[in-house]
């Protein structure tokens, strides 16, 4: 069997969750391969609205099978947390999660590290959660990390010991005014780590390899967006990990030739949380509207979410970049009552028009340039079936898989499972 990989093409917050939760039914595995409890992946149903950070959106289909792949960072406390949340459900989480011994720990150091190196940028700062996992895959790549797997050896406390001693010597470096109680920290996250070690440990990349060969399904998912990619990414406005496809390999263990589709997943118009470009960012009553009846904050952070329109230029190096073969839309609804939407097709940049994402997207260097389409006023809430749209949505969507080449299968019309259309 292959795998298939669904993937934020945007700035994150897409709504992947809900499309990872539709899905899951028709996959034995879900397997989540990068990023940290910084990502919120939001599902609703049954009148319950619930948040994941790290734990995969799978968890709570019955038979499915639940992986954090090796390209994922930990926070035990986070973690410990997000379990305890999920006890109202009456589900067997033991045998239906399992973590990669490769995967990352982040440390109660991480975290500080991570706020003190943002406090020290001043106006200059990215953006960062602080949720310690940008310095965690510093230490990944600079070979000091602690890996889930080293919770099972009998030196792990030394290890840590001499990690944490390590990283106060660099937060001191950073000289700015920093209160914290790291025994209380430590405290609890050592309490959270005997939590992390009732759950089972696998060798991720012989498990899966195995479970293709068996014949069972697979739905890689990816947290954040294709924007915030490392590498591919608004740089650096970025998060941490290859975001992109491409992570899905490295993230798992698993060789590109066995990827078969790759489900993209963009909002109706444009969304992004903290620092960074954003050329189509509204900063008028339209935007306002946006934020507002498309509860625009992070699921995490709570931090309110910039909106804008559209941007195709983004939106086809995403689908570029990844290799996309299907296109989900979410939130269409929200743009119900605009008498006229705007789509962003290029951009001025260096005196002429170009259609391409440049190395820059600073405000100063693109101006984007717009095509208008006529709005629809209808609620679409409560509607269920493709034929039932109105004609102007259908004239917005076909527009886009024109311009990026790519068929919109999924329409998403509310925060709920069953609010999705099937194209």
């Amino acid at each position: 069997m292959t795998v298939d990989l669904l993937l934020g093409l945007q700035w994150g917050d897409e709504g992947k969750g809900k499309i990872v939760d539709v899905l899951t039914s028709k996959y034995d595995i879900i397997a989540r391969f990068q990023g940290g409890p910084n990502a919120g992946h939001t599902l609703e149903f049954d009148g319950i609205k619930h948040v994941l950070r790290t734990i995969p959106s799978g968890i709570f289909h019955k038979t499915a099978v639940n992986i954090i792949g090796n390209g994922v960072v930990i926070d035990p406390v986070v973690f410990q947390k997000e379990l305890e949340g999920l006890e109202k459900f009456n589900m067997d989480v033991k045998s239906k999660l399992l973590i990669s011994r490769k995967a990352h720990l982040i440390l109660p150091t991480h975290r500080l590290l991570d706020a003190a190196s943002e406090a020290s940028k001043g106006k200059a700062k990215i953006g960062s959660t602080l949720k310690g996992i940008g310095p965690t895959y510093m230490d990944k790549t600079g070979r000091n990390g602690i890996r889930v797997g080293d919770i099972e050896l009998a030196d792990f406390k030394e290890r840590y010991r001499s990690l944490a001693d390590k990283h106060e010597a660099m937060i001191a470096f950073y000289d700015v005014d920093m209160q914290y109680n790291l025994q209380e920290m430590e405290a609890e996250f050592f309490e959270a780590v005997e939590v992390l070690k009732t759950l089972q440990f696998i060798d991720s990349e012989e498990y899966l390899n195995s479970a293709m060969k068996a014949g069972k399904s697979i739905l890689a998912e990816g947290a954040q967006g294709s924007l915030l990619d490392i590498d591919f990414g608004t740089y650096p406005f970025v998060t941490s990990s290859n975001t992109t496809a491409a992570g899905a390999c490295t993230g798992l263990g698993i060789a590109p030739n066995k990827v078969k589709d790759v489900f993209g997943i963009f909002k109706a118009y444009t969304t992004r949380v903290g620092s960074g470009p954003f050329p189509t960012e509204l900063f008028d009553e339209d935007g306002q509207t946006m934020a507002k009846v498309g509860n625009e904050f992070g699921s995490v952070t709570g931090r309110a979410r910039r909106c804008g329109w559209l941007d195709l230029v983004a939106l086809k190096y995403a689908v570029q970049v990844n290799g996309v073969t299907q296109l989900y839309m979410m939130k269409g609804d929200v743009l119900s009552g605009f008498d006229t939407l705007k789509i962003c097709t290029g951009y001025k940049y260096k005196g002429e028009v170009i259609n391409h994402l440049p190395y820059n997207i600073e405000e100063e260097n693109v101006t984007p340039v717009f095509v208008e389409k006529k709005g629809w006023q209808a609620d679409l809430t409560g509607m269920t079936k493709y034929d039932e749209l109105p004609i102007e949505l259908k004239d917005y969507i076909e527009f886009i898989e024109k311009e990026v080449e790519v068929p919109i299968k999924v329409i998403s019309v509310g925060p709920d499972r069953t609010q999705t259309i099937m194209k």
